[in-house]
């Protein structure tokens, strides 16, 4: 049985393009309408590249359902097909929902707050099951970084002007998901 093409990631998809592949995968995916087979290649088409990969992970870590909390084996095979790609996503989604939590916990959002940790926990759930060495590199660079305020992925702080008790955060997140 052969996957129809429209689920099918081409080298050339968008951001928003691969937002929109995602959202039809996974409601295939919920309604049990996939081989394991069929959600491999159509995830693997995805993440083969950086704005697939990304349009994936947004939805995929955010959806509503439950499909995310269990990956299934096609979704994990998948995932394994491009460890540079995924590793980095998902140790910066560690990361990113750590401290979007803090920021929203201090904003009485506790909404939001929930919703970064739920992505928080999905994250650091995939990165425990794929058990990837790039996963454990990124996230000893992103932890040396955070120690010495330089290095790797200190550019990556700046940018999203974290302060210090997002850092922490940062910090202790990352942490659990390598150990």
């Amino acid at each position: 049985m052969s996957i129809p093409s429209s689920l099918l990631a081409s080298e050339s998809i968008t951001f928003d393009g691969a937002i929109e592949l995602t959202q039809s995968l996974l409601s295939l995916i919920e309604g049990d309408r996939l081989l394991e087979a069929e959600i491999e290649q159509a995830v693997k088409s995805l993440v083969k590249t950086s704005n697939g990969a990304r349009g994936f992970f947004v939805t995929y870590l955010t959806e509503e359902g439950q499909v995310a909390d269990r990956p299934s084996p096609g979704v994990i095979k998948a995932l394994r097909s491009a460890p540079e790609i995924v590793a980095e996503l998902l140790v910066k989604n560690v990361a990113m929902s750590a401290a979007m939590v803090v920021h929203h916990s201090r904003h009485q959002n506790e909404e939001m707050a929930a919703g970064s940790a739920k992505v928080q926990e999905r994250s650091r759930n995939l990165i425990q099951i794929l058990q990837m060495p790039a996963c454990k590199t990124i996230a000893s660079q992103m932890l040396a970084s955070l120690q010495s305020a330089s290095g790797e992925y200190e550019e990556f702080f700046v940018r999203w002007g974290y302060d210090s008790e997002q850092k922490l955060a940062i910090g202790s997140a990352v942490r659990s998901a390598i150990d």
